[in-house]
């Protein structure tokens, strides 16, 4: 939702590059943990100058029980940049390469920068690739080039690093969306439609919300919000009024094309998992059952007579899958059900490793608490009667299907 053909902000970035400093030691607390390697020389060998890294550390924008907008700005904005993209694959003016713009704020003192992944990246599925060229404008007008880390298109999240010397730098903390409230307020800050160190607020609209990433797949437990969200939004904070980034501004919800008060964040818990993997990796990867289920509610149980009211009804499985190898079964016969098509006679799966599935959205985002070939033990209703299946996941497979199987 952050793409945009513009050669003339290509060239004002490109031009600004000239002039970006060499190595040097960063300093101040480190606000995400610990990176794989140290900040490398982004734009060129070192240089007989030394510049200093300047690391603010701000512990606090308001009280706990109080939502300052002005002191959320604050404290927080200088931490989010602009982040520029030349997109390879895309349509630009005068050559076939593109212009990317999103957001992004600085985790550490070492010059790692969270943002979206589709802001550094083209296409999607199998034909994801990144961008040729990345760079970074900060708040005091200094503009970078960047390094892609990695990027995780499951998450939609990405970890760029620049060069730290030299350079004035305000981390800001993730906090956690896990005990996140309907109607708590909250503020975006990033740049919408390429205009930098914008505020929007509002509140939490709803939590655990899904919604598409990159291959097809979902994102669990994302957060909506009724705070101004367009383009460009991509990939900055959604801080509560402590200054906690509760997750990263990914996508709207939208029939004009602008904001309409129905934006997404990926939570701040799947933001700081994917980042610990592009750092010890330089990619994230997930397990995978490949399923496709139907949620399952009371009404439901009593039409077709099903053993429980909760879990997830398997109604299709994918061929060559870890679920085909270990005989789940899928739905055989088809019936319309309050204006859906329900597949019924399939498996209906309860619980994984001993713990319950309160929904049908549970088994996905238990699957993201486990590895690749990772052995686990599935709870399976089958003709009504309970069994243990045992299963050892794959891994998940890019792709750009409408559907995507967890």
């Amino acid at each position: 939702m952050s793409r945009r053909t513009a050669a003339a902000v290509l060239a004002v970035v490109v031009l600004a590059n000239a002039g970006c400093g060499g190595s040097g030691t960063s300093g101040g607390d480190d606000q995400d943990g610990g990176g794989a390697d140290g900040a490398d020389a982004i734009d060129g060998p070192a240089r007989s100058i030394e510049r200093t890294t300047t690391v603010e550390v701000v512990r606090s924008a308001a009280g706990d029980d109080s939502f300052d907008p002005a002191a959320i700005y604050a404290r927080d904005a200088p931490g989010v940049v602009t982040v520029f993209s030349v997109l390879p694959g895309e349509s630009g003016l005068g050559g076939n390469d593109g212009q990317g713009i999103g957001s992004g704020f600085v985790l550490n003192g070492r010059g790692e920068i969270a943002t979206n992944a589709h802001v550094v990246t083209s296409g999607e599925g199998s034909t994801i690739r990144r961008a040729k060229e990345v760079y970074v404008a900060f708040a005091d007008r200094n503009q970078v080039a960047a390094r892609i880390v990695g990027y995780d298109p499951n998450a939609d999240v990405a970890l760029l690093r620049v060069d730290p010397a030299g350079l004035r730098l305000r981390p800001l903390r993730l906090g956690t969306a896990q005990d996140l409230r309907v109607g708590s307020p909250v503020a975006a800050i990033g740049s919408p439609f390429g205009e930098p160190q914008s505020l929007s607020v509002g509140v939490v609209s709803a939590t655990d919300r899904q919604i598409k990433s990159l291959t097809g797949f979902e994102i669990a437990g994302a957060i909506q919000t009724d705070a101004a969200i367009n383009r460009g939004n991509s990939g900055g904070p959604l801080v509560n009024g402590r200054g906690e980034v509760l997750g990263i501004n990914s996508q709207i919800q939208t029939t004009s094309g602008g904001g309409e008060g129905v934006g997404y964040a990926v939570p701040a818990d799947t933001v700081r998992r994917t980042l610990a993997a592009l750092r010890r990796d330089r990619k994230a990867e997930y397990a995978y059952l490949g399923v496709a289920t139907a949620p399952i509610y009371p009404q439901l149980a009593r039409r077709f007579g099903l053993p429980v009211t909760t879990g997830a009804w398997v109604q299709d499985v994918v061929a060559d899958s870890p679920a085909q190898d270990v005989g789940l079964r899928e739905g055989t016969d088809t019936e319309r059900f309050q204006a859906r098509d329900i597949s019924t006679g399939g498996d209906i799966i309860t619980a994984v490793n001993g713990k319950k599935l309160a929904d049908e959205a549970a088994l996905g985002v238990a699957l993201l608490t486990l590895k690749p070939g990772q052995e686990v033990t599935l709870q399976v209703y089958r003709n009504g009667r309970p069994r243990d299946v045992r299963v050892t996941l794959g891994s998940r497979p890019l792709q750009t299907g409408a559907v995507a199987r967890p």
